[in-house]
């Protein structure tokens, strides 16, 4: 553990690899008060999932800032050359430099280049990346979609479609995303562990993961999901390459929002994708999907300020 203390008011900061019980609830308790007042969560599903003491995950760094006995900032940093940064500052709390004193903890401890994550773009998180020289590298635009179900796609001739069975298909369905997603950053990337945790989480239903396929093998799903607030989500569609062009993605859509509107009962479905992935954007599009807002990627280089 490495531990630092600003005596102007910002805050001592610790770094630690594995969260104490007591920090994992505070850290919780701050990042549910930031959703409340930012109407977004600070820190991305995958990042939540790595607040948990008993299990902690290698190359993650959590750092808790705190002043007056209280967490008041936490970071989370994964991953090297370049490491992904997400934080945030507890609302009551913000407008006393807390933030910028935590972004310069990061700072000072990184090897390499940092990519921090703004989600939802908002003017304090996009101001503290430039301060310190980082520029915008990628935009991950979250889409809506209210409307009655689009009509049922035909799947492709020898295609079958069924639902996930936990036990059976998790090595077969993480052998076809890493395929599919080779490209992406964070998808692409699953292991069996984060397959497992999302598995164990309580919005997780198999009835609402579908699985596309031919003689037998997997090519092809769509996971759905219900947000807690009651959004459906378009969790994550993916399709071997080699079907791509006949038809498969869009019938697995058109599944997955039939099964969300007519089934689940949720007008309102949810998803997320690249801005640059021009292709899918404007599939979504003419699905009815308009731009609900954007997180943006700034990417930090060791040259740059500290």
């Amino acid at each position: 553990m490495q531990t630092s203390e600003n005596t102007s008011g910002e805050g001592r900061v610790e770094r630690v690899e594995a969260l104490t019980e007591g920090q994992a609830g505070a850290v919780r308790e701050l990042l549910a008060a930031a959703a409340g007042a930012d109407g977004r969560e600070a820190v991305s599903e995958a990042g939540r999932l790595r607040i948990r003491p008993d299990s902690p995950r290698a190359g993650v760094r959590h750092l808790v800032q705190s002043a007056g006995g209280a967490v008041v900032g936490y970071a989370q940093v994964e991953g090297e050359r370049p490491g992904t940064v997400e934080l945030t500052v507890a609302p009551a709390e913000r407008g006393r430099g807390l933030g910028g004193a935590l972004v310069r903890e990061v700072l000072a401890g990184a090897d390499g280049g940092l990519d921090f994550w703004a989600h939802g773009g908002l003017p304090a998180a996009r101001h503290l990346a430039e301060a310190h020289g980082a520029v915008l590298v990628r935009e991950l635009r979250q889409m809506r979609r209210t409307a009655a179900a689009p009509d049922a796609v035909p799947l492709p001739a020898g295609v079958e479609l069924r639902t996930f069975e936990p036990g059976r298909d998790e090595a077969a369905w993480l052998a076809l995303n890493a395929l599919a997603f080779a490209h992406h950053p964070e998808q692409g990337a699953w292991t069996e562990r984060d397959l497992a945790e999302r598995i164990a989480e309580p919005w997780f239903d198999p009835k609402g993961f579908f699985l596309a396929e031919r003689d037998g093998r997997l090519v092809g799903f769509h996971w759905t999901k219900t947000q807690p607030d009651g959004l459906g989500e378009v969790y994550v569609v993916g399709a071997d390459p080699a079907e791509q062009g006949n038809g498969l993605g869009r019938a697995l859509t058109a599944v997955g929002l039939r099964h969300l509107i007519l089934e689940r009962g949720l007008p309102t479905v949810m998803l997320y994708v690249d801005a640059d992935n021009a292709a899918a954007v404007r599939v979504y599009e003419r699905l009815g999907f308009d731009v609900h807002e954007v997180d943006l990627m700034y990417r930090w280089a060791p040259s740059g300020p500290r």
